[in-house]
């Protein structure tokens, strides 16, 4: 047995890339799930596959940077059984556009997925968590958070502030495990979308993803997700307030 069999997790971006590989990783390790995000179509079919595995899973569609959603998802973690805690694994790119070339709409979608999503979502949960006096929240992360990379500027600014985020709430609430883990470049809807941007950055954006093609250094969804439930399965407290990589946790030890 392990730290997160028979529990309650919420994993936001479920519906496809790291997201769904992460929901199909931990229902087939007894996890229950409440899977979210924007395509309802696309999320009912993940929990279907997710039930398949013999997982307690429900769902509700929407934008976890919304409060409704945000408190849905609790209250069905909680209505599961065990709730445990959540994996804020939800982002938008938009990349190809220098910053101010980007539409408002456009820059204000990145934000609400990485920096309101994980305000709302530690909202609705924190108090219950450490209520609890036990738990766990991960927040996707990236290398882009110190990187300067033109065409993802406001993704790269993002995450910035949602790693920050997350390492206030590691000082504000010790009873919840609270980390950043970092994926790596995965072959995901959102990575292939580089390689075909647009905009006055757009140029060098897809030269630099389709070197990291060329090297190899694009991964399958099913490798950090298996990492992360290696991490979360052997004493995730030791990454608490810091960050954690797909390599921690791979090969699975």
């Amino acid at each position: 047995m392990n730290g997160i069999t028979g529990k309650t997790l919420i994993v936001t971006g479920a519906s496809g890339g790291i997201g769904r590989a992460l929901a199909l990783e931990l229902s087939a390790q007894n996890v229950g799930l409440v899977l979210n995000a924007r395509n309802h179509a696309a999320l009912k079919k993940v929990a279907e596959e997710c039930r398949d595995n013999g997982a307690a899973v429900d769902f509700a569609a929407g934008s976890a940077g919304s409060q409704q959603v945000a408190e849905e998802l609790v209250r069905k973690a909680i209505k599961t059984g065990r709730f445990f805690g959540f994996i804020h694994a939800a982002g938008v790119l938009h990349p190809g556009p220098v910053t101010w070339e980007l539409e408002s709409a456009r820059f204000s979608e990145i934000f609400e997925a990485s920096v309101e999503a994980s305000f709302q979502m530690a909202r609705a949960a924190f108090p219950y968590l450490i209520e609890a006096g036990e738990g766990i929240a991960v927040f996707f992360g990236s290398g882009a958070a110190e990187r300067v990379v033109p065409g993802i500027g406001a993704y790269c600014a993002a995450k910035a502030a949602e790693e920050h985020l997350a390492r206030h709430l590691a000082a504000e609430a010790p009873e919840v495990t609270t980390l950043v883990f970092r994926p790596g470049v995965v072959n995901t809807p959102m990575v292939r979308s580089a390689f075909n941007a647009l905009g006055k950055a757009a140029k060098g954006l897809r030269e630099q993803f389709n070197s990291y093609e060329r090297s190899g250094e694009i991964l399958d969804p099913e490798v950090p997700a298996r990492a992360l439930v290696s991490i979360l399965k052997n004493n995730p407290r030791r990454f608490h307030g810091k960050i954690a990589t797909w390599r921690d946790g791979w090969p699975e030890t």
